[in-house]
């Protein structure tokens, strides 16, 4: 439905049944469509393999068609992030649905009356990649609406069931929908998937949601998820960690239609059990992995997947034999179930509410961006120096990749409370216009200097926060005629823009403020001024 990858599924452990979330008819409904859509979009996915490599035998074309479909995702992810977390995100859905389901027609009724060309594919796949682009951090976002806290695990399970399922079902059934009446047909199909996400959408009433705060414009808002990443240490290992992942991972997802067709023979039907085997083993890594990660950490779990993905690879490159492809394609899928999972699960811990589509969509970005650049780059390796090469460099660079490990840890924001915990508004004379600015806010402590050492170190962790949630400057002075007196000083952009600052405090943050200011001496607070930047008059 968003997206060729998993990468906005998710599987986490349940405190609460499995299924209670499908007592809510809404979440039931959109999760039974989803289901649905995303056998559609497996589907299409078959076809479209099938329809290039019938089209064209250049390696470099049928790896673009990879690129294409992942490309949109790299150039729209924060645009489509920062709506979706600003804008009625219901409405958003709706026309990136309408959008993917238009594409998907028209790709139908060009293959069928057979003036389709490997470009115009490649066009039209780019146009499905703009719709799944701007769905999928709305996606990513929806499901904390539909149902309460306790049951938001047992959701996101379901969820990555409903994608699995999916994978499993639907790369046969497009195999044997191409094999019987041609890839025209499951381009038709998959837009009729979309039909049912839509009428969900439609008849859903959302309520409004309403602030005082004036509602952010797009470029400030992608601006504040892009200053988000840059500060949040345990968002940007992440982002490392699936980078370094997924170049290497993505040679498969390129190669395989070559491979099955030229060096395995396979007919579409055996494409898509191919296919079908890698989502199986991805619904079996869904049932064990809960289990297994209340033992085992992220970390290791990432390791033990990257092995086994590299397994995959290094088989499709040496091995010919059918059966054992496809035992190699059931590991690959528990392993790519287990890597996506844990760069999911990592990325979600990393960031709080009021900027959760915009993280997501940079996380999809970077993941979009290295799937598009690393097939383009293997299939380029294959048509110089041969699929079996490309893969096993492949394999080679997944397994050097774990060297990542040692520094970026996936368990860096383990611990770290990110429930909102907003602080009251500054209290100031009038009323300052909301785009006044920019605005300097400065904070005086007074501070035994015996312990300024452990001060200014804790107020390390304050700049990280101030600059996270809006501050464009910080910084922390020392009194020359008073060592006791310290001033904090940062400037945020605008006066609307330091409301929203207050708004993002979150638990985690307001505690380490706290203990700054536990430094702080004396009866009275620590003394707060704001200031705002004045122009001369016209």
């Amino acid at each position: 439905m968003a997206s060729r990858t998993d990468a906005t599924s998710t599987s986490v452990p349940v405190s609460e049944s499995a299924w209670a979330p499908l007592r809510q008819s809404l979440f039931l409904a959109i999760w039974l469509s989803s289901l649905l859509s995303y056998i559609g979009t497996w589907m299409e996915q078959v076809g479209e393999a099938w329809l290039m490599t019938s089209l064209t035998t250049s390696p470099i074309l049928v790896a673009l068609l990879q690129s294409s479909d992942s490309l949109p995702v790299f150039l729209l992810a924060l645009p489509a992030g920062a709506l979706a977390d600003i804008a009625d995100r219901r409405r958003l859905l709706i026309f990136s649905q309408a959008w993917m389901l238009g594409a998907a027609v028209l790709l139908g009724v060009l293959t069928i009356l057979g003036v389709i060309t490997p470009w115009s594919l490649l066009v039209l796949t780019f146009a499905m990649g703009i719709g799944a682009a701007l769905n999928a951090p709305a996606w990513q976002a929806l499901t904390p609406e539909l149902v309460s806290r306790a049951e938001l695990p047992a959701a996101l399970a379901l969820g990555s069931v409903a994608f699995n399922l999916s994978r499993s079902i639907g790369p046969a059934l497009g195999g044997f929908v191409v094999a019987a009446v041609g890839p025209g047909v499951t381009f038709l199909l998959n837009g009729a998937s979309f039909l049912g996400v839509l009428i969900v959408l439609y008849r859903w009433r959302r309520a409004p949601r309403t602030s005082v705060l004036p509602t952010e414009r797009l470029v400030g808002a992608m601006k504040a998820g892009a200053r988000y990443v840059r500060h949040a240490p345990g968002l940007r290992a992440v982002l490392v960690r699936t980078a370094g992942f997924m170049i290497g991972a993505s040679a498969v997802w390129a190669l395989l239609p070559l491979l099955a067709r030229h060096q395995l023979n396979l007919t579409s039907v055996g494409y898509g059990v191919m296919l079908g085997c890698l989502g199986g083993g991805a619904v079996l890594g869904a049932v064990v992995l809960p289990s297994v990660r209340r033992k085992v950490s992220a970390d290791w779990l990432l390791v033990a997947a990257t092995l086994m993905f590299a397994f995959t690879a290094t088989t499709l490159a040496l091995v010919h034999s059918v059966l054992v492809v496809f035992f190699a394609m059931v590991v690959g899928g528990v392993a790519w179930m287990t890597a996506m999972t844990s760069f999911i699960l990592g990325a979600q811990k990393a960031v709080p509410e009021w900027v959760r589509a915009r993280g997501m969509a940079v996380f999809l970005l970077v993941f979009q961006g290295v799937m598009a650049a690393g097939s383009a780059l293997w299939g380029a390796v294959a048509a110089r120096a041969g699929i079996t090469i490309a893969l096993e460099a492949a394999a080679a660079l997944l397994v050097a990749g774990l060297g990542m490990n040692l520094r970026w840890r996936l368990g860096a924001a383990e611990g770290i409370d990110l429930t909102p915990s907003p602080v009251p508004e500054p209290i100031v004379a009038g009323t300052p216009e909301a785009e006044g600015g920019p605005v300097l806010v400065q904070i005086e402590y007074r501070i035994d200097p015996n312990q300024a050492d452990e001060f200014i170190r804790l107020m390390q962790l304050v700049k990280r926060f101030r600059r996270r949630d809006g501050a464009m400057r910080w910084a922390l002075f020392n009194d020359a005629a008073d060592p006791a007196r310290f001033i904090e000083t940062y400037v945020i952009e605008s006066w609307a823009e330091h409301l929203r600052q207050h708004d993002r405090m979150t638990r985690g943050d307001f505690e380490i403020q706290e203990r700054a200011r536990a430094f702080h001496l004396g009866d009275e607070p620590p003394r707060v001024t704001h200031s705002i930047g004045v122009r001369p008059s016209s």
